[in-house]
């Protein structure tokens, strides 16, 4: 008896399975792109990714976390005699989104002096990488986390 229920099951489900309304088979191989060419290329090729050395009196460390979204992002300049930032590194633990924005953070940043560095702004990183609104969040960390990488570094 459970066999022709079952029976009986399987020909209702598939019976319901071709009434559905099906969706082109173009749809369904085109997958949506949810993060813009710029976020998907940082996240698969991060640059800058790694450590410096915490205890050189050059290096500078900032550590900061995000509760709303569980983003951790840790970055490390080094500064040459002259003010310049010579090396970038960072480690982030969160989203796609973070992780480009704390990859282009670095990028951005090298060749800079200090001064020229804080001018940067979570909303340029934001918009060029094209994060939507909804992921603007994922960059705002960066000025903080300049800010308390400087803070470290014994000038």
């Amino acid at each position: 008896m459970a066999a022709a229920g079952a029976g009986r099951l399987r020909r209702a489900a598939s019976a319901l399975l071709l009434r559905s309304p099906r969706l082109p088979t173009r749809e369904l191989s085109a997958p949506a792109r949810l993060y813009h060419k710029k976020v998907v290329d940082h996240y698969e090729n991060p640059r800058n990714v790694g450590s410096l050395d915490k205890t050189s009196k050059n290096v500078g460390t900032g550590l900061v976390g995000a509760p709303a979204c569980g983003d951790v992002m840790k970055l490390q300049i080094q500064v040459d005699e002259k003010g310049k930032i010579v090396d970038a590194r960072f480690k982030t633990f969160g989203c796609g989104s973070a992780i480009a924005s704390s990859s282009l953070a670095t990028e951005w940043v090298k060749g800079k002096t200090v001064e020229e560095a804080l001018t940067i702004k979570n909303t340029d990183i934001a918009k060029e990488l094209c994060l939507p609104p909804v992921k603007l969040h994922c960059s705002s960390e960066f000025p903080l986390l300049m800010h308390t990488s400087l803070h470290s570094w014994e000038h």
